[in-house]
């Protein structure tokens, strides 16, 4: 049995128990990333085979986040976003708060979102039961996976060494994931591979609700 299908029958367990984990997993660098599925603001099904062969970027996002609102407000994660697309990424900006709970929005608002927002992201995936969101080990919003062609995973953690909400802090931050991303594109070993995230908590449901 391979170790995504194990954790996503895991994840199944922890349903049917009732339990809730607020992180029920953890990736690991340089190992085969979480297999998932999702639909996404578009209502189009998604998964990790999806983008096979092209290298891809994880974020999970909270509109109402204040942390989310430093990056956004002030452009700084549009300019991110453009870059690496641009540079041949595809990036998955990703919603697992629960309906009810701060960050939460529906299909039509996320499309609003992105576009009020002008977000490049290539796709807004909906996760309110947070299934996605725990098999990555997402804690926090901002919280970022660079996946290479391959479905390894190459980089995890925050976005930048600035863990504070304040726009100011913007100047001058070592943006983790772009050296990452120069250091992967470059066919260099990522030498800071895993950070810790900084922001807002994931705002997960009881699983079962």
């Amino acid at each position: 049995m391979s170790k995504s299908i194990f954790l996503a029958g895991f994840v199944a367990l922890w349903a049917l128990w009732g339990v809730h984990p607020a992180v029920a997993f953890m990736p690991v660098i340089g190992e085969k990333a979480p297999e998932f599925m999702g639909v996404d603001s578009k209502g189009e099904r998604v998964s990790l085979a999806d983008f096979k062969g092209k290298p891809l970027i994880l974020e999970w996002t909270n509109h109402q986040c204040p942390y989310v609102k430093k990056h956004y407000e002030s452009g700084n994660m549009q300019r991110l976003q453009r870059q690496l697309t641009e540079a041949g990424a595809e990036w998955v900006s990703i919603i697992s708060s629960a309906p009810g709970k701060q960050g939460y929005v529906d299909a039509a608002t996320a499309e609003k979102l992105a576009v009020s927002r002008g977000a490049y992201a290539d796709r807004v995936l909906l996760d309110p039961e947070g299934t996605i969101g725990r098999l990555y080990g997402a804690k926090t919003t901002p919280q970022l996976f660079l996946i290479d062609e391959q479905s390894v995973v190459r980089y995890m953690g925050a976005i930048d060494d600035r863990p504070s909400s304040r726009r100011s802090t913007l100047v001058g931050a070592r943006n983790y994931l772009l050296e990452a991303w120069q250091a992967f594109s470059e066919g260099k070993k990522v030498v800071l591979a895993s950070t810790k995230p900084y922001g807002c908590t994931v705002k997960y449901g009881n699983i079962g609700e």
